[in-house]
């Protein structure tokens, strides 16, 4: 008698993946991928409160987008002006983030100097990071504040005669907005270009050392360009929280954008179009001027950077 050949049901556990994963995909259909899509038809509508009496939801096409870019009686473009205003606090706080986080990631992570205390020296520059930048920002209020510690020191020394009020001119300002950025996120840039370090072939640090190549040679020669991946993805996500500023600067000048709106930024214009005349059709059409000009931007980040590491 010929034996039976059982044939065994094969299982299949390409569904449970599907499964796993898809939870992620609704969420984001439902909390990303259709607002935005709604936020862009918004921006072709007229639709906001005048006190009490709800005007539209009217189509006026392009009309947002036209007085978004329309210059008021100064000559000055809002948009661009508050766009440039977060730019340029961005640069002053990105630049020496991404300095000083570069040279303590090397520090860190070099097999040479082998650093006593880097778990206490990551956890302490981590740290600010974690703390809420609303309150971060209400603690530097209230040190440069016309009656705060910073004056106090200042008067009882005798460098000032009187307090100096930090946040009624435009480069204390700016700076103390730059330097809070640079103080919450050059602890995290760390982090992650401590990784992308660690995840370079070590052999290749060894042969260098046994070429006699100094720290110098190895930083341009073998470090920079095998980090530029992880350079390149962590200067775009701090261009992206740039263009984003928000918290900081609204709580440091009280939402005014203080001295004659030279701190203001794109997403505190954006914050008074709703949260005052909940005027949809504006804050719409600025949403997606600046989902624009962030990409744009993103992109030539990526590929000036990305020349370094393809060659």
């Amino acid at each position: 008698m010929k034996k039976a050949i059982k044939h065994r049901k094969s299982v299949s556990y390409t569904k449970w993946a599907y499964i796993f994963i898809a939870p992620f995909f609704i969420s984001y259909t439902v909390f990303t991928l259709v607002p935005q899509f709604l936020t862009i038809y918004n921006s072709f509508f007229e639709n906001y409160r005048n006190g009490l009496q709800q005007i539209g939801p009217n189509f006026v096409g392009l009309q947002n987008y036209v007085q978004l870019l329309t210059p008021d009686k100064t000559g000055t473009v809002d948009f661009l002006k508050y766009f440039g205003n977060a730019m340029a606090m961005w640069i002053v706080g990105a630049v020496p983030q991404f300095i000083i986080a570069l040279l303590l990631a090397v520090l860190f992570t070099s097999a040479r100097l082998n650093l006593k205390g880097q778990g206490i020296a990551k956890t302490i520059i981590y740290m600010p990071n974690l703390i809420m930048a609303s309150a971060f920002s209400m603690l530097i209020f209230a040190l440069f504040s016309n009656v705060g510690p910073i004056n106090k020191l200042l008067v009882a020394s005798g460098v000032i005669d009187q307090a100096f009020d930090f946040l009624s001119f435009k480069i204390p300002v700016r700076t103390i907005i730059a330097f809070m950025n640079f103080i919450m996120w050059f602890g995290n840039t760390t982090i992650v270009l401590m990784a992308g370090i660690m995840g370079i072939d070590q052999s290749l640090f060894e042969s260098a050392n046994m070429d006699g190549a100094n720290a110098i040679h190895v930083f341009f020669d073998i470090t920079l360009p095998l980090l530029m991946p992880i350079l390149t993805y962590a200067m775009i996500t701090s261009l992206i929280g740039g263009i984003q500023m928000f918290d900081v600067p609204q709580v440091i000048t009280n939402g005014k954008g203080t001295p004659n709106m030279t701190s203001q930024t794109v997403i505190m214009m954006l914050n008074n179009y709703l949260s005052t005349s909940k005027n949809y059709g504006m804050a719409g059409a600025l949403s997606v001027m600046l989902f624009i000009i962030t990409g744009i931007l993103s992109f030539l980040v990526f590929r000036t950077l990305s020349k370094q590491y393809k060659k």
